[in-house]
C-alpha cells in the first residue's frame, strides 16, 4: 500500500512539473512571435523569385513535387523545394498573401527559440536556457530571415530538432533517435543542400564523447544513422535525377540538368571558391554576359574565372582582395556597417581572413555577441571541470560545450574562406552563439561570485563585457556615434564596479544591468525589420532600414519583393496571347516573376534565376515559336543565351513601344497594388542614388538603359559603380533625372525589373509566317 502511495505520489509530482509553467520562456517566445510575424501582411510579394515558384506549384502536384518556378514547369528554382512545401501549403489553405507564405518561416523561427531553450536548460539550468533562448530570438539577422520566404529559417529549425533527437538518443541509449536525428540532417539538406551537412561533424563527436556505451556499440548505431541520413538526403535528388529530363522541369541553377550537381556545384565547392557557374551569379551576371550558360557572375573575394579573363573583364583576386561592391556608400555618419540595412549588398561579405565575421560587413548582422560567447565557452570549460577526474575527462557540461563548439568553429571557418554567399546566410552561426552565450553567462557569473580577485577566473566577466562592448560601440557608431560612448561609458563603469566591489549586495544588480546592456544594442537592430515591414530577397537588418525602404514594404535589402507589373504591356500580350501555351518569354526570372505572380500564367524564364542556366536549346526554342507555343519574348537586357537572342534580334519583329512601355501610374506590384514611392517627389527624386546608408547596386556593368545626360562606369579594381554627368548637347534634355517610367537598377533586378519601361518587345510570331 505504501509502495502504490509513493507510485501515486511520483506520478503526480511529474505531472504538475510538466503543466508548470515558464512564464519566462513564455515572455521570450511572444517576442520571437512579435519580431517574426508583426507586419508581415505587408510582405507584399517577399522573395518573388519564391513567391512565383509557390504560385506555380499550387497549381499542379508535378509542380509541387519539383518545385517548378513557372506554371509550364519549364525550370525549377535553384534548390529543393521541401522548405517551398510547407509555404505552397500555407498559401493553398489561406490564399496566397505576403503573410502566409511567410508564415511557415516565422513559425519555424519561433519553433527554433522554443527548441533552443530545450537544448540547454535541462542540462545547464533554467537561466542558461531562457539567455539562449532569447539571444537566438534578438539576433538580427535571425529576425530578417524570419520574416521572409527564403529557406533558412526553416533549415535551421531542422537542425536544432537533430539535435534534440540526437539529445534523446543518448539519455535513453535507443537507436531510433539516432536514426531519426541523422534522418532530419538528409531532410534538411533538401532544404538548402550542403549547407545542411555543416553540423555533421558537431553531431558525430558529440555522440561519440556523450554516449555512454562501448565503442563498438557507438559504431554500430552510428552506421544505422549514416545510412537513414544517406538515405534521406539522396531520396530525393536521385528520384529528380532518375526521371526522364522530358518528364520534368530542367533544374534550375544547374549545368547539366541535375539535382546532384546543383548540390555539389552551385550549391556546394562553388559556394566556397567563389567560381560560380549557377545562378550564383544573382547581382553579378551582367558582367559576362557574352558567356552563354557559363559565367554567371563572380562574387566578391574570389579568384577571377579563366572566364572572366577571356571576356577582358577586370576583377579582384586573391585572398587578400576587398570584395566587389567594397565600400560604403552614402552620406557621412548615415551609412551602417555594410551598407544597406546595415548589411550591406547582396555580396557585400567584407575581406576573407579569421576576423571576417567581426568586420562591419558582416558583424552587425551575426556578431554582437560573439565576443561574449567566446569568453563564455573559456569560462564553461573552466567552471564544469570535474576536479576529481583528470583534465582529459569530459564532464557532461563539457562534452554539451563541445557540441556547440563544433557547430560554430567550422562554420566560422567557412564564412572566414568562403568566395561567395549572401550575408543572410550566417544565420547557421546564430544557435552555437546564442547557445555559449546562454550557458557562459550563468557560468562566468559563477566564476566571478567564488573567486577574488588574486585569481584570473574572476575577470572573465568584466573581460567578456569590456570586449563585447567595445565591438558593439563600433557597429553603432556610423549610425549613433553618440551612443558609442554611452556604451563604451556603461561598460567600463559596470566593470569597475564589479572588480572594485565584488562582494557587495549590488553585485547582482551590477551583472544584471551589464547583461542587459550588451543585449541592448542587437535588439534594437533586431527589431528594425519588423518596423519597416521588410520582407526582401536578401534579408537584413539595420537603422538604415527605417529611413532607405522608400520602396515599400518587402522591397528592402535589395530584394524584388514588390517587383512591378507594367499593366500596359500585361493587357497586350494577354489580348494577343491566343492559344500560345506561355503568355511570352524572358531571360531570366526577375523579370518573370512578378507576372507569375499577377496572373498564374505560364511565363518562360529561359535561362532561369539570372538569365544563364543553359536550360533551352536554340532548335528547342525555334520549335516553341514554330508550334506557336510561345509568341513574344521580352528581352529586359540581362544576360541570358546570346545565340538565342541573337536569333530574336535577326528574325523577330519589334512591337511598337508605344503599345507596351509603360507610365509609373500603369506599374502595380505583382499582388495588384500600385508600387509605394513611385509617384511622389521624394521617389523621383532619389530614385537615381541611393538613400542614406544604402549601397548601389554593385557587380554589374551591364543595364537595361541608363538616364540621358549620365554615363556609368565601372571603378576598379573593387568595381564601385560611379555616375558621373556628361556635358549636355543641344538634343539632351535639361536634366538628369529618370523618369518614372525608368529602371535605375542594372539588368532589370530589384523593384520593378524595367519590365516595359526600356526593355524591348519581340512578336515572335511573324518569323514562321
Amino acid at each position: 500500500m505504501e509502495i502504490n502511495n509513493v507510485s501515486a505520489g511520483n506520478i503526480q509530482n511529474r505531472a504538475n512539473k510538466r503543466l508548470k509553467f515558464d512564464w519566462l520562456l513564455g515572455l521570450v517566445l511572444l517576442l520571437a512571435l512579435f519580431l517574426y510575424g508583426w507586419q508581415t501582411w505587408k510582405a507584399g510579394s517577399a522573395n518573388a523569385f519564391y513567391t512565383a515558384a509557390i504560385k506555380s506549384m499550387m497549381q499542379s502536384f508535378s509542380n509541387f513535387w519539383y518545385g517548378s518556378f513557372d506554371p509550364a514547369g519549364y525550370i525549377t528554382v535553384d534548390k529543393p523545394p521541401v522548405a517551398l512545401w510547407f509555404m505552397a501549403i500555407s498559401a493553398k489553405v489561406f490564399g496566397l498573401h505576403g503573410w502566409s507564405i511567410v508564415l511557415p518561416s516565422v513559425l519555424f523561427g519561433v519553433g527554433s527559440v522554443y527548441l533552443m531553450h530545450q537544448l540547454v536548460a535541462p542540462y545547464f539550468g533554467k537561466n542558461a536556457g531562457r539567455l539562449a533562448a532569447l539571444a537566438m530570438t534578438i539576433t538580427p539577422i535571425v529576425v530578417a530571415d524570419s520574416r521572409t520566404n527564403n529557406m533558412d529559417a526553416t533549415l535551421i529549425f531542422f537542425l536544432l530538432l537533430a539535435l534534440w533527437f540526437l539529445e534523446k538518443a543518448i539519455q535513453q541509449r535507443k537507436l531510433w533517435p539516432l536514426i531519426v536525428s541523422f534522418s532530419l540532417i538528409g531532410i534538411a539538406f533538401n532544404v538548402k543542400m550542403l549547407q545542411a551537412f555543416m553540423i555533421l561533424p558537431a553531431m558525430y563527436l558529440f555522440y561519440w564523447l556523450a554516449a555512454n556505451e562501448k565503442w563498438q556499440k557507438k559504431v554500430k548505431k552510428l552506421i544505422f544513422a549514416t545510412i537513414g541520413l544517406i538515405v534521406f538526403t539522396l531520396a530525393y535528388p536521385l528520384s529528380v535525377d532518375l526521371t526522364p529530363a522530358s518528364q520534368r522541369p530542367y533544374v534550375g541553377g544547374s549545368e547539366t540538368n541535375s539535382e546532384l550537381e546543383l548540390a555539389f556545384g552551385y550549391n556546394g565547392t562553388e559556394r566556397l571558391l567563389g567560381q560560380t557557374t549557377g545562378t550564383g551569379g544573382t547581382f553579378g551576371g551582367g558582367m559576362n554576359a557574352k558567356s552563354q550558360g557559363k559565367n554567371k557572375g563572380m562574387p566578391g573575394g574570389g579568384k577571377m574565372p579563366t572566364k572572366f579573363k577571356k571576356a577582358g573583364k577586370a576583377a579582384p583576386t586573391g585572398k587578400g582582395a576587398k570584395q566587389m561592391p567594397g565600400n560604403n556608400q552614402g552620406k557621412k555618419g548615415r551609412q551602417g556597417p555594410g551598407g544597406a540595412g546595415g548589411g550591406g549588398g547582396a555580396f557585400d561579405i567584407g575581406t576573407i581572413g579569421p576576423f571576417r565575421l567581426f568586420q562591419s560587413s558582416l558583424g552587425p548582422q551575426i556578431s554582437w555577441l560573439l565576443p561574449f560567447a567566446i569568453f563564455d565557452l573559456i569560462g564553461g570549460l573552466i567552471y564544469y571541470r570535474d576536479r576529481k577526474k583528470r583534465w582529459f575527462h569530459l564532464s557532461h557540461e563539457q562534452k554539451q560545450l563541445a557540441l556547440w563548439t563544433a557547430w560554430l568553429v567550422p562554420v566560422y571557418g567557412f564564412f572566414s574562406v568562403a568566395s561567395f554567399f549572401h550575408p543572410y546566410y550566417t544565420i547557421m552561426l546564430a544557435p552555437p552563439i546564442a547557445a555559449l552565450f546562454g550557458i557562459g553567462m550563468v557560468a562566468l557569473g559563477q566564476l566571478f561570485k567564488t573567486n577574488f580577485r588574486t585569481n584570473w577566473k574572476f575577470y572573465l566577466f568584466p573581460l567578456a563585457i569590456l570586449s563585447t562592448a567595445a565591438l558593439q560601440a563600433w557597429y553603432v557608431h556610423s549610425y549613433y556615434p553618440w551612443l558609442t560612448w554611452i556604451i563604451a561609458i556603461v561598460a567600463v563603469i559596470m566593470s569597475l564596479l564589479l572588480i572594485l566591489f565584488p562582494k557587495q549586495p549590488a553585485s547582482s544588480i551590477t551583472l544584471t544591468v551589464a547583461t542587459l546592456g550588451i543585449l541592448a544594442a542587437p535588439a534594437w537592430w533586431s527589431l528594425t525589420p519588423t518596423l519597416s515591414a521588410e520582407s526582401a530577397m536578401i534579408p537584413t537588418a539595420g537603422p538604415s532600414l527605417l529611413t532607405t525602404n522608400t520602396s515599400g514594404p518587402g522591397g528592402g535589402g535589395m530584394g524584388m519583393g514588390n517587383s512591378k507589373v507594367n499593366t500596359k504591356l500585361l493587357t497586350y500580350l494577354e489580348k494577343h496571347q491566343g492559344k500560345a501555351k506561355y503568355l511570352f518569354a524572358t531571360s531570366d526570372s526577375t523579370s518573370a516573376a512578378p507576372y507569375i505572380i499577377k496572373t498564374g500564367k505560364a511565363v518562360m524564364a529561359m535561362g532561369g534565376f539570372n538569365g544563364t542556366d543553359p536550360a533551352i536549346t536554340l532548335s528547342k526554342f525555334k520549335e516553341l515559336v514554330k508550334n506557336g507555343d510561345l509568341k513574344y519574348f521580352y528581352y529586359s537586357g540581362r544576360s541570358g543565351n546570346t545565340k538565342i537572342i541573337n536569333w530574336i534580334k535577326k528574325h523577330a519583329t519589334k512591337v511598337k513601344s508605344s503599345l507596351y512601355q509603360a507610365s509609373g501610374s500603369q506599374q502595380v506590384n505583382s499582388f495588384g497594388k500600385a508600387n509605394p514611392g513611385q509617384t511622389t517627389k521624394k521617389a523621383k527624386s532619389t530614385a537615381q542614388k541611393p538613400a542614406a546608408g544604402q549601397r548601389k547596386p554593385q557587380g554589374m556593368t551591364k543595364r537595361l538603359s541608363k538616364p540621358k545626360g549620365t554615363s556609368r562606369k565601372m571603378n576598379r579594381p573593387n568595381g564601385n559603380l560611379k555616375v558621373s554627368k556628361t556635358k549636355k548637347t543641344p538634343s539632351t534634355s535639361t536634366t538628369t533625372k529618370p523618369k518614372k517610367s525608368q529602371s535605375t537598377m542594372p539588368g532589370g533586378m530589384g523593384m520593378g525589373g524595367g519590365m516595359g519601361s526600356s526593355g524591348v518587345l519581340y512578336d515572335l510570331s511573324s518569323i514562321y509566317k
